[in-house]
């Protein structure tokens, strides 16, 4: 008999564009009608951070709480993989006593990959160092939908610290398999000429791209992560990428700004962004808990009609 291996979310690529849609118009159900609360009734699932995190964390709680599955969040310090346990002997334990999701962040590239493997059920990566966070880029995509309508032909401008942004390299997965034309934005140190081949353009002035863009996602400066070499003047960076009251002026009155969180107040932006009408961050926060309940219910139950 055919063995059927559960399904993970480890990336954006793991979907199909077709699946994107399913999942964004399932979250917009979610968002318009309270779904069944049975959703993943009985169904354990595991929060497993091993970094700090408010939004995805409190976000992922919530949408799981709302399909109605049982929540089981505890520190992974506490934990024995924090006491030399392999991931396999860690994995075998969980589905064993029935944990059947696992929603886990890590501070290193591949670990929910490799937690997958070994793991009888369904893994979400909910971020990987800098390599992916899959569910921050399909809220971000409702996000664009929810104003645009559509994304064949959007601009989208994601302008700061590239290199070390997880958010970054899942959003242009996703958005140039829908359509969006991408321009990345920031200094050679943080944006190195490669990510030209993920079929987008780079840009170093980021002036002259504002006013032609419908959004422009900002990043957050990733101090823990970046070394002196990379970053020797957090002046000159805030003089030539911080988004600011001269350049929201350039900005176009019918686009928006996005930004995955936490932000670097007076760093990337000043707070005349934040209160900015164009300003779509509380929007993002709100359709991360839809787009999560949606993929929740995807990975369990499968496709269904929105």
């Amino acid at each position: 008999m055919r063995t059927v291996v559960p399904r993970s979310l480890l990336d954006i690529d793991d979907l199909s564009r077709d699946e994107i849609f399913h999942l964004l118009d399932r979250a917009e159900s979610f968002k318009a009608t309270a779904p069944p609360r049975d959703l993943l009734a009985g169904i354990p699932v595991l929060n497993l951070f091993f970094e700090a995190s408010t939004r995805t964390a409190t976000s992922f709680t919530l949408a799981e709480q709302r399909v109605g599955a049982d929540v089981i969040s505890f520190a992974p310090g506490t934990s024995s993989l924090g006491k030399g346990e392999t991931i396999s002997d860690t994995a075998i334990t969980l589905r064993g006593i029935g944990v059947r999701v696992i929603v886990v962040r890590h501070p290193e590239s591949g670990f929910p990959r490799r937690l997958a493997e070994a793991f009888d059920g369904h893994v979400i990566n909910a971020g990987d160092g800098p390599r992916a966070h899959p569910t921050q880029a399909l809220l971000d995509l409702m996000t664009l939908r929810n104003e645009f309508g559509r994304f064949d032909g959007l601009r989208v401008a994601i302008v700061g610290d590239i290199l070390h942004s997880r958010v970054a390299r899942s959003n242009i997965v996703g958005m140039t398999q829908l359509g969006i034309d991408v321009t990345l934005v920031g200094p050679p140190t943080l944006l190195p000429d490669a990510f030209a081949a993920q079929g987008v353009r780079i840009e170093r002035d980021f002036g002259a791209v504002l006013p032609l863009v419908d959004a422009v996602m900002m990043l957050r400066i990733q101090r823990e992560r970046i070394t002196s070499s990379l970053l020797p003047s957090l002046d000159d960076y805030t003089r030539n990428y911080q988004l600011d009251r001269r350049r929201l002026d350039t900005l176009r009155a019918d686009a928006v700004i996005l930004h995955p969180g936490p932000y670097n107040r007076g760093v990337e932006l000043t707070d005349d962004v934040l209160d900015d009408p164009r300003s779509r961050y509380v929007a993002q926060v709100g359709n991360g808990v839809f787009v999560r309940m949606a993929v929740l219910d995807l990975l369990v139950n499968g496709a269904r009609a929105a």
